[in-house]
């Protein structure tokens, strides 16, 4: 703790918890999660809860986080302090309310201005029981952000694998350089709930799991959950432990998902790398930076380069958007999902045209099933690309990126993937493939940590803007790092839910040298961050929950 400078007292002296006696008389933010209708507007309430610490909300102000779209519906969170405030913006989002999952004696008030509010947080599915154990925690769940591993597809039997593969993945998260900053505001947990069979559904069928993930086919993309209304009852049951629930399927193999529930696989090469991506979306509230996509939004993407760039301040080299925006210059004549099984006797290809107006080109592609050098061919023009698979990555799905120095012709081109071991057939699966072309170094920077605006391609081939070229996982999974938007995105969106005073302790003391005289102290128990980092956090990468970081500054500043 850190010791203010203490002052006489006349009276009576005891010691107290000033931040707890101030935490007692606020009036904590609710928040409420709803599923709107594309067609006609109306809303069903999926749940809510009251929430601690939320900042940068007045009485008569709100917060609107979009959670999933999809074609029929999108899920709709907001938080407010007032219940006004949070029915004035209900009615706002919705054409009419109506109670889901809810008990039928759950009352939805009529009108957003009254008082009474009284939303339920029981629900008419039954809650599993969880066995919950820590994984990492730095301090009370009233002033963390709280992440929960939730198991889906693990058996009684396998629950120490489950425990083992939340606890891999919770600290390589942590210890990674994203995440690693911010660890002291987090919290890991293990909520275990034994399914009756093992691993997770294929071709749109779940298994008998507790939460029903399942893969839509047999491409190793994404992993899609049967059971939200069990899997919102279990997240709420735990309260302010859990703020971001992380449904995580025992299977081996890449597979992910974002939006109202973060979705993984334990996959050794893909599990972590997943889910900080999907993190990246569920807690900065960004969209995507890969080309192909339909969501550009957040700190991390802009549309209008009329307006100053949400990154502008971190510009290297803002002197050249000083009178225009510098758009990096690329193209992306190329892209397609085919999420097709290769076979032995007819290679797969796409044909594509060039401008031939840019000297350097990437072709870019994933696959998975194919763990030899030996099982594949990849060529452009016939020519070898000299394509080989990552090292141990069997038969899992990895991104393959290899930059060619050199102008694409001005004309049609072919890419070809030819599959070599017909033993592979069944197994090996080109996911997905892309060619970008780039301008001269003057056009177009590359190195790494360079912040400028470089141009994004959506599935309609329409353009917005990111801050770097492929320093950002938001981008490439495979990156380990945010670019600096998104950073400092995560840095705001965890500090609305996080005071960085964990707590203001009173106490009382005998003056030196007046021995009738008592003093007041206040002592600051502070969240460790910047130059309090625990010794054992900052050397070893391992958490000390806090409890070195007491030791070590207990006293400091007293008289």
């Amino acid at each position: 703790m850190i010791r203010i400078v203490p002052f006489l007292l006349l009276g009576l002296c005891t010691a107290s918890s000033l931040k707890a006696a101030c935490l007692s008389c606020e009036k904590p933010a609710t928040e409420l999660t709803i599923e709107r209708r594309a067609d006609s507007g109306a809303c069903s309430i999926l749940s809510s809860r009251q929430l601690g610490n939320y900042r940068g909300l007045d009485s008569q102000t709100s917060h609107v986080i979009k959670l999933d779209s999809q074609e029929e519906s999108e899920t709709i969170r907001i938080v407010a302090h007032t219940d006004a405030a949070l029915w004035s913006q209900a009615h706002t989002l919705c054409s009419s309310i109506t109670s889901y999952e809810m008990h039928s004696e759950d009352i939805l008030p009529n009108d957003p201005s009254q008082h009474a509010f009284s939303l339920p947080h029981a629900s008419l599915f039954p809650t599993p029981k969880l066995e919950i154990e820590p994984l990492l925690q730095t301090g009370s769940s009233s002033n963390r952000v709280d992440l929960v591993f939730f198991s889906d597809g693990y058996t009684q039997e396998e629950k120490t694998k489950f425990i083992e593969d939340a606890k891999r993945l919770a600290e390589d998260v942590s210890n990674n350089q994203t995440f690693n900053t911010v660890r002291p505001l987090l919290n890991f947990w293990a909520a275990f709930t034994p399914s009756n069979e093992s691993g997770i559904g294929v071709g749109g069928k779940p298994k008998n799991t507790t939460y029903g993930l399942y893969r839509d086919g047999t491409e190793l993309r994404g992993v899609y959950y049967s059971k939200p209304a069990v899997a919102r009852a279990a997240c709420r049951s735990m309260r302010e432990q859990c703020d971001y629930p992380i449904l995580m399927g025992n299977d081996p193999l890449y597979g992910g998902l974002g939006g109202e529930f973060t979705v993984i696989t334990p996959s050794l090469a893909n599990g972590a790398l997943v889910l900080r991506h999907e993190l990246g979306h569920s807690i900065i509230e960004v969209g995507e930076e890969y080309d192909g996509g339909f969501a550009y939004f957040g700190p991390n993407a802009a549309s209008d380069l009329s307006e100053p760039v949400p990154w502008a301040h971190w510009l290297t080299n803002p002197s050249a958007h000083s009178h225009k925006a510098h758009v990096e210059r690329s193209v992306m004549p190329m892209q397609t999902y085919p999420w097709t099984m290769l076979n032995s006797t007819t290679p797969w290809s796409v044909r594509f045209n060039s401008s031939g107006q840019y000297p350097r080109h990437l072709v870019r592609f994933s696959l998975s099933g194919l763990p030899n050098v030996n099982d594949l061919n990849v060529t452009i023009d016939g020519e070898q690309l000299n394509w080989s698979p990552r090292k141990d990555i069997g038969v899992d799905r990895w991104h393959y990126d290899i930059h060619r120095n050199s102008t694409l012709e001005d004309g049609e081109h072919e890419v070809k993937f030819e599959l070599k071991n017909k033993d592979r057939e069944g197994v090996a699966q080109l996911c997905s493939a892309e060619i970008l072309e780039f301008g001269t170094d003057d056009e177009f920077v590359r190195e790494p940590g360079y912040h400028g605006i470089f141009p994004t391609f959506s599935e309609t081939n329409t353009t917005t803007y990111r801050p770097t070229n492929e320093d950002c996982l938001m981008r490439i999974v495979t990156t380990p790092n945010f670019c600096k938007a998104c950073l400092e995105g995560l840095w705001h969106s965890l500090l609305r839910r996080v005071d960085l005073i964990d707590d203001i302790v009173t106490d009382c003391e005998i003056a030196p040298g007046f021995p009738t005289t008592w003093k007041r102290t206040l002592d600051l128990k502070l969240v460790p961050l910047a130059q309090f980092r625990d010794i054992l956090d900052l050397h070893l990468g391992r958490t000390a929950e806090g409890k070195l970081f007491n030791q070590l500054v207990e006293g400091w500043g007293d008289p």
